[in-house]
């Protein structure tokens, strides 16, 4: 198993509010995906999408990412194929409000992980919206875990014993709900830290989620963690 970490230039076309920017990042990365028939068929599957990506950088004081300007978007994935798909296809692509212009690439080395925590929101649906109207904080652990362990079942065709810890802690890193517009709606996210149990499966899903992300709608840059390791 490896992450794979592309660190893309881009060049503004228009101004983009900060709420606005994990959207526009999307159309830009669906638009690069409808080059390749069999990744646009794919992308289009209600099936985990094994990316993620996080928002522009640097950050504006104001909040607003300004025309003319040159930012950077880490995108994260486990499928080599998706790796090569967006350096092939990604680079130059444009929409009216951004432009590709380069990238670096790596391979996320393995190391033993203290720690994740989230860059952008992660998000937890209920059938009734914002999960804390809904679910006890157990349930919403058990809820995340569970959605780590389908992710990788999935993407590696097993089944995990899930006789196991995977975080020691959680911690909430937000004091309200972060709202972020997403077709039309506010998608109600949270970020926090989860420090990662010292044993060999959970660990291996901590480095799975550094590209897979965490929560739902990874695809859509919700859920994109950053790590410490020791």
């Amino acid at each position: 198993m490896k992450v794979y970490e592309l660190k893309l230039k881009v060049f503004l076309l228009k101004n983009i509010d900060s709420k606005n920017a994990l959207e526009k990042i999307s159309e830009l990365i669906d638009k690069s995906l409808s080059k390749n028939p069999e990744l646009y068929e794919f992308h289009k599957k209600n099936q985990f999408k094994n990316y993620c990506f996080n928002s522009l950088y640097n950050l504006e004081q104001d909040g607003v990412y300004k025309e003319g300007s040159i930012y950077s978007v880490i995108i994260r994935t486990t499928d080599e194929k998706l790796s090569q798909s967006f350096k092939k296809n990604l680079v130059n692509e444009y929409t009216q409000y951004i432009k590709a212009l380069t990238f670096e690439n790596k391979i996320i080395p393995k190391k033993h992980i203290e720690k994740i925590y989230s860059i952008t929101p992660l998000v937890v649906k209920t059938d009734n919206g914002y999960w804390r109207q809904e679910l006890s904080l157990e349930a919403y652990e058990q809820r995340i875990t569970a959605n780590i362990i389908k992710k990788y079942n999935a993407y590696f065709n097993t089944k995990l014993d899930e006789n196991f810890e995977i975080f020691n802690m959680i911690e909430f890193n937000n004091r309200k709900p972060i709202a972020t517009p997403y077709k039309n709606v506010s998608l109600l996210g949270d970020k926090l830290t989860f420090y990662i149990a010292d044993n060999e499966t959970a660990q291996k899903l901590a480095y799975f989620v550094l590209g897979a992300g965490v929560g739902e709608m990874n695809s859509r840059g919700f859920g994109f963690i950053n790590y410490r390791t020791i």
